[in-house]
């Protein structure tokens, strides 16, 4: 074939295809960068090969997917999150955050893909927290921006920032600090996995709490996405990465 009737053989390929033909760019707005910590076991976390992993890791993916999304995730600090968010260094965040009016207010959150409670960790022997008002007075280690760290305010505690989860259980171990505040699901995993820690759920509060994806306001994902999580709800996916995680359906 010589080179004039290559070109017009491409040329009725590329008219044929024209339709169904997705440009690069195109191709690129179907991929959502999507924050999460990395550190907050088992729900973002690295597994023992070091790749990222978790609950909220392989919601996002499923119901990223099903809404037609591709997913680069990029790993970041809880406190950092949410500027990134406004700061378009990414565009939606899977981090178990807590759907609360002041964040509806100012970002687009999706349904429900969890539902847990709040709990306050102390070590083992420590016996002077029954109830959440036991911690006024105490030190609480928390991240800056969470719920938990309004929750341990609203409650009297003086507060050591740290970046994550991870962190504030290594200082409660360590008996640089008195109690954390966090959710029931994430704790209870910790407890399970780190027998030897020296550390209990000596309270459990409130009411329950749900957690949703976040993404810019007005952004346009957020109708989509909570059309794709119904329906994995409805077919019982989320369900099936709830037993894998925790053995029970945490999206309820």
């Amino acid at each position: 074939m010589n080179k004039a009737i290559k070109i017009s053989a491409a040329v009725a390929l590329a008219a044929a295809l024209g339709a169904t033909t997705i440009t690069a760019s195109q191709a690129a707005s179907k991929t959502i960068v999507v924050a999460t910590e990395g550190t907050y076991a088992p729900f973002t976390y690295h597994n023992s090969a070091n790749k990222l992993t978790g609950y909220d890791v392989e919601v996002f993916t499923a119901v990223a997917k099903k809404a037609g999304y591709k997913v680069k995730f990029k790993e970041t600090t809880w406190d950092g999150i949410f500027a990134g968010l406004v700061s378009k260094r990414w565009d939606a965040i899977a981090n178990q955050v807590t759907i609360r009016a002041d964040r509806q207010a100012l970002y687009d959150l999706t349904k429900p893909y969890t539902v847990s409670r709040y709990v306050v960790l102390t070590k083992s022997s420590d016996n002077r927290v029954s109830k959440v008002s036991d911690i006024n007075g105490l030190t609480a280690a928390q991240s800056a921006t969470s719920s938990f760290h309004d929750l341990a305010v609203q409650n009297g505690a003086k507060i050591e920032i740290v970046p994550g989860f991870a962190d504030s259980v290594a200082l409660l171990q360590l008996g640089r600090v008195d109690v954390t505040l966090n959710d029931s699901l994430a704790a209870g995993d910790y407890i399970k996995n780190n027998r030897d820690a020296g550390i209990k759920i000596a309270a459990t509060f409130g009411d329950p709490s749900n957690q949703g994806f976040v993404f810019r306001k007005n952004s346009g994902y957020v109708k989509a996405f909570n059309k794709a999580l119904a329906a994995l709800q409805k077919n019982g996916t989320i369900a099936k990465l709830g037993k894998k995680y925790f053995g029970q359906d945490v999206s309820k």
